[in-house]
């Protein structure tokens, strides 16, 4: 191929769709937060209280939908490259096995 191989343009395109996966998640969280609250405001007549609710809602909504992700991610990311790093080393987490 001209600009590389296929493998190469899915390694890098792959995180950057998954970073647009959580960008997307936490603005239509946050939309439809904020919709369902204006309607309902505007149905019951209780400006602004439910709008508010609703966007925070939405906004919490969002987060939890983005620290999902990331869980899914790290352990998509932990069972490819297994126990050790991405620089083939095994990781330090402080503790020795030396039990006496």
């Amino acid at each position: 191929m001209l600009f590389g191989s296929k493998k190469d343009k899915k390694s890098v395109l792959t995180p950057l769709a998954d970073v647009g996966t959580m960008g997307m998640h936490l603005v239509a969280s946050t939309f439809i937060g904020m919709g369902m609250g204006w309607y309902l405001d505007k149905w019951l007549g209780t400006k602004p209280w439910l709008l508010l609710v609703f966007l925070i809602l939405g906004i919490i909504a969002g987060f939890r939908n983005m620290f999902q992700e990331v869980r899914r991610l790290g352990r998509q990311d932990a069972q490819e490259n297994g126990p050790t790093g991405h620089d083939g080393q095994d990781r330090d987490d402080g503790q020795t096995s030396d039990r006496r």
